[in-house]
């Protein structure tokens, strides 16, 4: 079990709330509490889960500040199913993505760029029929 603490976007100035991991089984589960309030989400994957969440958060005009929340940032069908979907990869428009990509989803970084699931979804789908060189 593990406990992040993430900045929501669209609250008040460093407003931060409590994400809560825990694996039980075959289930990857969730907590996130702010505000006084609690939400949860269980899935395959920690990064289904935390799309669960994201998207009870954006009812509210609620954005995570972390990777996993970040529009160019995915996980691969490998790290959902070897890593839990706990890594993804941070993509760039036109190359392809190496190891050095790899981020922890419930991590934060100056290159987050805070995104919709739907938003984020509709990026790794333009990346995925894009061209991309290489490295």
């Amino acid at each position: 079990m593990e406990t992040y603490s993430i900045f929501l976007i669209g609250g008040t100035d460093d407003e931060r709330a409590t994400l809560v991991e825990d694996e039980i089984g075959d289930n990857c589960n969730l907590k996130l509490v702010w505000r006084n309030r609690e939400s949860t989400a269980s899935a395959e994957d920690f990064f289904e889960a935390l799309c669960a969440i994201r998207l009870q958060l954006e009812a509210e005009g609620l954005l995570l500040f972390c990777y996993g929340a970040s529009l160019n940032v995915y996980p691969s069908g490998m790290a959902r199913s070897m890593a839990g979907g706990k890594v993804a990869y941070k993509m760039q428009a036109g190359k392809h993505v190496t190891t050095a990509d790899l981020v922890d989803i419930f991590s934060e970084g100056p290159d987050v760029i805070p995104a919709t699931v739907k938003q984020q979804r509709e990026y790794f789908e333009e990346w995925v029929s894009s061209d991309r060189v290489k490295p």
